[in-house]
C-alpha cells in the first residue's frame, strides 16, 4: 500500500492553504485535493479563519495588472 501523506493544514501558515486555493480565490473541491471529507472540513475551516484574520486574501482581483 502507498503511504498517505499527511497534511497540515494550520490557518496560520497561508503559503500551505495557497495550494488549496484557485486563481479566482475558491477552495478547490475535495475531488482535487483528494482530502477526505474530515480534512476538508478542516482545511475550509482554516482557510476561512485565514482570511478572516487577513492572512489570505478573499480574492486576487486587487492586485492591480501593470501596462506595458
Amino acid at each position: 500500500m502507498a503511504e498517505e501523506k499527511k497534511v497540515n493544514i494550520d490557518y496560520r501558515d497561508p503559503e500551505s492553504l495557497k495550494y488549496f486555493i484557485s486563481d479566482n480565490g475558491k477552495i478547490s473541491s475535495s475531488r482535487y485535493t483528494r482530502l477526505n471529507a474530515k480534512d476538508q472540513r478542516k482545511l475550509t475551516k482554516a482557510v476561512k479563519k485565514a482570511r478572516i484574520l487577513g492572512f489570505l486574501p478573499f480574492t486576487d482581483k486587487h492586485k492591480v495588472e501593470e501596462s506595458r
